[in-house]
């Protein structure tokens, strides 16, 4: 059964964009892609700002096939997982899969942070606004900003 399925990125190491639309290439199923958002860090050690979005899935794979999806493209962009909240070349989550509820020790579905996150919310928005919140309010430009590549 296709199904909608969301899964957010985020990177602050090396080239961010590439880090980001490398795996976005490499992600079956993807039929939307929201803008980039630069973001400062939240929690962990002082780092650079992150660049995060959220793509969009049309597919017939689980929470947990994606998952293997998200590690696999994380693996290929050399993520070291050294400390929580830590800086890295690619974070991609699994944060929403329509009709599926996980609680397991390594996947929780809907992402347990998905709705406290700005930096999820604002990308999110604008593929589907009926799952943001109607308390949602936009964070200051200062926490989460529209990404602008330098000019080169």
């Amino acid at each position: 059964m296709t199904r909608r399925a969301f899964l957010g990125l985020g990177s602050n190491l090396g080239d961010r964009e590439a880090h980001l639309n490398h795996a976005v290439g490499r992600i079956p199923d993807v039929v939307k892609i929201s803008s980039i958002w630069e973001t400062a860090p939240m929690g962990g050690p002082e780092q650079d700002p992150y660049l995060n979005m959220v793509v969009q899935l049309s597919t017939d794979r689980t929470a947990r096939q994606l998952l293997t999806v998200c590690r696999e493209r994380e693996e290929d962009a050399d993520r070291v997982r050294k400390e929580r909240w830590g800086p890295r070349t690619l974070d991609v989550d699994v944060l929403w899969v329509d009709g599926e509820v996980i609680d397991d020790h390594d996947l929780t579905v809907p992402h347990p942070r998905m709705f406290e996150r700005a930096f999820v919310l604002i990308p999110l928005r604008e593929l589907a606004p009926d799952l943001i919140p109607d308390d949602f309010v936009d964070p200051p430009l200062d926490d989460v900003w529209p990404y602008q590549p330098a000019e080169g």
